[in-house]
């Protein structure tokens, strides 16, 4: 079984309770069958050319609660105090881009990054914000804090979509979310984060889990120790007697689906490769170290464990962590801003963050990997009376890197405060056509709804500026 626990912090005010959901077996997962999808796209050549289809799989890091621009890719010197807070620019790799002094190693790598410094929503509630980020659509209406799942706001993830039009492998899905769901206080889910109207079977699969943990192992991915490979072998040919007879009963849609979920299950259980492709263990302890001995960096390393055994596409979530306060969970700093960027946000960010892109280049995988940093908005431009920033979504950074990205460059500036676009202004569906177009995805490419109504993937553009031509 897996356990889903309420954390006792939250993201702003709220009443703290704590949950505990039980799933039963792999159906937590969203396990489910290939979905293939013929894509209707443009026939028209992508004008930029030399990014299109350049990122075989894409790993995304999303940092819950919104990572400050000025200390990390849009530092602002010439501000005054209260806006440019107690950090100083560094130099980067790249000449004229300076960065926050809290990010050294990322600073090196930067010639291999395009960041985005315009980026916005004009939302500043954390659920609604990200699911436009999420989804590139925006959600009805904007600034709704603990938004919930549900029509109008049901648009696939994208995530979803990639699993959708790519499928799954023999024994891992197409795409998969870790190290658990992003949520609000009250183990509030935000909605975006699932296959919505796509239906189940394009869910990410979703590992709630710490890859930290002393002998990490998925929960349900090996076999109980009480079931022998024979018995088990004997479940299966059971089931498919079971499934058999169901069909001939009632071939209703959700008896069908159950049983795609349970064979996936199965198929999984059984697979060496899905074994091998979770075993962190696996990798060599200066490789682990390199990434942090903490749940971020090492769901980090899994992620590229399962982009590297076949996952197109994976989604890191920087959630809460057991000693986060309720003022300030996550990247949610409302209070002690520089004194939690210092201590327990950047240093791990930093090491997990570069050292991805270090392993991936090492590994020849760098060019054909796209490499998302994001978040669900920014932080205000002064400093409040508790040393923290609030929520901004009127500017923000991105960074992307990797398969399809020319390195070493910049789009979009924000003005003196860090408070608004001046120029180069990006809006969420922007970047969800920069992903999709790097996998070979034209924004145009259609989908179907469960009713067959074609729905495009993305309603922005490329942001060719930071893109190979």
């Amino acid at each position: 079984m897996f356990s889903i626990l309420d954390r006792n912090t939250r993201l702003c005010d709220g009443v703290n309770r704590r949950e505990l959901l039980r799933v039963g077996g792999l159906g937590a997962f969203g396990l489910s069958m290939p979905t293939l999808a013929n894509a209707a796209t443009d026939p028209a050549t992508p004008t930029i050319t030399g990014s299109f289809g350049r990122a075989k799989r894409c790993i995304v890091l999303f940092l819950l609660g919104g990572p400050p621009q000025h200390e990390t890719w849009d530092p602002k010197p010439d501000a005054p105090p209260e806006v440019r807070g107690e950090f100083s620019p560094i130099e980067s790799a790249t000449p004229g881009l300076h960065v926050g002094e809290l990010m050294p190693q990322t600073a090196k790598l930067t010639d291999r990054i395009g960041v985005l410094r315009a980026v916005s929503t004009a939302d500043n509630a954390h659920s609604s914000s990200g699911y436009w980020m999420l989804t590139g659509y925006p959600h009805a209406p904007k600034n709704k804090e603990n938004a919930v799942h549900g029509a109008p706001n049901d648009r696939p993830c994208v995530g979803a979509v990639v699993r959708h039009l790519r499928g799954d492998t023999a024994s891992l899905p197409g795409a998969v979310r870790l190290p658990e769901e992003i949520w609000n206080t009250g183990r509030i889910v935000w909605p975006g984060q699932d296959a919505g109207w796509l239906g189940h079977s394009a869910d990410p699969w979703l590992l709630d889990c710490d890859p930290n943990e002393t002998d990490f192992k998925i929960p349900n991915l090996s076999l109980p120790g009480d079931i022998p490979a024979m018995r088990f072998d004997r479940r299966r040919s059971l089931l498919a007697s079971v499934n058999r007879h169901l069909d001939a009963v009632n071939r209703d849609q959700a008896v069908e689906r159950w049983s795609g979920l349970q064979h996936k299950a199965f198929d999984l259980l059984s697979s060496s490769d899905a074994r091998r492709a979770f075993d962190i263990q696996a990798e060599p302890d200066a490789t682990r170290e390199r990434y942090g001995r903490n749940r971020f960096g090492q769901s980090v390393l899994l992620a590229r464990r399962l982009v590297e055994a076949g996952v197109s596409l994976v989604q890191v979530n920087w959630t809460r962590w057991k000693e986060d306060q309720a003022v300030a969970p996550a990247w949610d700093n409302h209070a002690d801003n520089a004194k939690r960027l210092k201590t327990v946000l950047m240093p791990p960010m930093d090491a997990a963050y570069s050292a991805l892109l270090e392993d991936l280049e090492q590994r020849g995988m760098l060019d054909d990997t796209l490499v998302v940093w994001i978040g669900e908005f920014g932080r205000t431009p002064k400093i409040n009376a508790r040393g923290g920033r609030d929520h901004w979504g009127h500017v923000f950074s991105a960074a992307l890197a990797g398969g399809g990205v020319r390195g070493g460059t910049v789009h979009g500036t924000s003005d003196s405060q860090g408070a608004y676009p001046a120029s180069g202004r990006v809006e969420p569906q922007d970047i969800t056509a920069t992903i999709f177009h790097c996998l070979g995805y034209r924004a145009g490419t259609e989908i179907h709804d469960a009713l067959g109504r074609p729905m495009v993937i993305s309603k922005g553009e490329p942001v060719g500026e930071i893109l190979r031509s």
